[in-house]
């Protein structure tokens, strides 16, 4: 193996593309694998990103699973490393962002960790350690309503302190707006009232970048892909990174193309609307699957004979009312669980039939997509939209992949990511 600039670990999927996308742009070779590797990589990556599907688990095999990766990334002899979450900070009151982050820094011998989620460039902003999804506060925006990891409140400190024994401090805007000398002074000062994480405060892409130049030796960073902005120029800075203007060059891939959707969040939703004005699409129903319901087999059947001219979306999207009823019923596990299956299957099902390029909507069924494939490991392309790539798996006959995070993308991401590769 070769030794990496970068090693990072991401709680979920489209999360992982998100944070390769970016170091993508900076002008770092990223690969993103799918779980601990077992084999080598490629001798050509600056960085590499073990995707993981976490967010969600019991904290226990979250914490477990992550460092199973962190310890494969060490064993490379990573430079820096980076705990990847949701921009929208996504997890329950038990975790799993700060029994994760707690383990990385023992294991990593460390005592002092940054917590940014902020992504500008996609309106999740922080002021004054308070979480904004547009010019909204996190606890009224449409995460209000998340099936798996409802965020009913807006306070990252009081958040993360709920998840960890380790004390929290807020570094505000004003120190990150003063320059980078007095904002490592007020991170050093945290620091020395005990405090094991700072979440620090950005509402631009500069504020970012001056984070970034502050905790350029910091040996683990946490955070939302925004803060990894600024890393590939730290590491070009040290004489560490020649930066490659072909980072973001993919193979061709041919074939029929599709989009599958589980995601339920308020711009998917806006997304298959959007999609349904002359185009084809077919709804899965948790409820009749839960009964026995082929509609596995009966999508595909629908899907053949359309796919051989237009794209085609197969989705288990719903208003938030529509998935508290199915949840009543079936319970908030079982719900989710039944509909990532089906488009699991689904997926296979399209790719017999000879599709190859798959845009896949929610972080949960991107993960349950990209196993069902048999897929170990991403090549990282271009943005489509910020945060969400075109990629393409490493197997035998190649597949493109747009793995989207459920509240990412313009409304009319589905056509916009297919008109990029058709």
């Amino acid at each position: 193996m070769t030794q990496l600039l970068l090693g990072c670990i991401a709680d979920d999927f489209t999360g992982g593309t998100d944070l390769a996308s970016t170091l993508v742009r900076g002008g770092m070779r990223t690969l993103q694998v799918i779980g601990v590797p077992k084999g080598t990589i490629p001798n050509d990556i600056d960085a590499v990103v073990v995707a993981l599907k976490t967010r969600t688990l019991p904290a226990e095999d979250a914490v477990r699973e992550s460092l199973e990766a962190l310890e494969w990334l060490k064993q490379i002899g990573c430079r820096q490393y980076f705990f990847k979450y949701c921009s929208t900070f996504d997890s329950t009151p038990e975790g799993n962002i700060g029994p994760v982050a707690d383990a990385m820094m023992g294991s990593l011998g460390i005592d002092f960790a940054i917590a940014c989620p902020a992504v500008p460039e996609n309106k999740r902003t922080v002021y004054l350690g308070h979480l904004f999804v547009d010019d909204t506060l996190l606890s009224e925006s449409g995460m209000r309503n998340h099936p798996l990891t409802p965020m009913t409140d807006s306070n990252l400190v009081r958040v993360l302190q709920q998840q960890t024994r380790r004390k929290v401090g807020l570094v505000p805007h004003s120190a990150v707006s003063k320059g980078n000398r007095f904002l490592e002074k007020t991170m050093a000062t945290i620091k020395d009232s005990g405090c094991s994480y700072a979440i620090v405060d950005a509402v631009s892409d500069d504020d970012l970048r001056a984070i970034s130049v502050v905790i350029q030796d910091h040996m683990l960073i946490t955070g939302g892909s925004g803060i990894a902005l600024g890393l590939p120029e730290n590491f070009a800075r040290k004489g560490l990174l020649v930066r490659s203007e072909a980072a973001s060059e993919l193979p061709s891939v041919g074939g029929l193309s599709a989009v599958l959707s589980g995601s339920c969040s308020v711009a998917t939703n806006a997304q298959v609307e959007h999609w349904q004005f002359g185009r084809p699409s077919f709804q899965l129903d948790p409820i009749a699957l839960s009964k026995g319901e082929d509609q596995v087999t009966q999508a595909l059947e629908w899907a053949s004979s359309l796919i051989q001219t237009e794209p085609v979306l197969i989705y288990g999207s719903a208003k938030p009312e529509v998935v508290k009823a199915a949840q009543q019923l079936l319970g908030v596990e079982a719900a989710g669980q039944i509909v990532e299956d089906a488009l699991s299957r689904i997926a296979s099902g399209l790719v017999a039939l000879g599709v190859r390029k798959l845009v896949v909507a929610g972080g949960e069924t991107s993960g349950a997509v990209v196993k069902a494939l048999n897929i170990e490991a991403l090549r990282i392309g271009a943005p489509i939209d910020p945060g969400v790539p075109w990629t393409v798996g490493l197997r035998d006959v190649p597949i493109a992949l747009a793995l989207k995070s459920g509240n990412f993308g313009t409304v009319d991401f589905f056509e916009k990511a297919l008109g990029v590769v058709q």
